[in-house]
């Protein structure tokens, strides 16, 4: 069979040192080695809000499903042109106040080991592809 990505959206809430907000998010999974798949989870979330919530790194993804998954932001694209205020700002992959107004939290999970774990973990997928 061929290794084909299958996208689907899904409807859930992020988690932010308890405060919760709903959120729109995207998943896509890929077969792994063996009988494993690859899932990439990816939302874009407001970074005002982010920052009023006291977020530095990670939040909680409350899928579709009910799992809890945690989510990141990864620190390394920084290509918005705004000026840095210190060359130090952005080595611990903490959020940027000056960073773009939607942040990026990703997530990847590799647990799933059977379709049938798949589409019992990301309900998302039913339909799909």
């Amino acid at each position: 069979m061929e290794k084909h990505i299958v996208i689907a959206d899904g409807n859930g809430a992020i988690d932010v040192n308890g405060q919760v907000s709903p959120v729109t998010y995207t998943v896509s999974f890929k077969e792994g080695k063996g009988h494993s798949y690859e899932v990439d989870i990816r939302l874009m979330a407001p970074r005002d809000w982010l920052l009023q919530r006291g977020f530095k790194r990670d939040a909680v993804l409350v899928s579709q499903s009910g799992a809890r998954i945690p989510v990141y932001h990864d620190g390394g694209s920084h290509h918005n042109g705004g000026s840095h205020y210190d060359g130090n700002h952005h080595d611990d992959g903490r959020l940027d106040p000056a960073a773009t107004i939607s942040i990026e939290l990703t997530a990847r999970d590799d647990s799933c080991t059977s379709e049938v774990d798949l589409m019992r973990k990301y309900p998302e997928f039913d339909g799909a592809g």
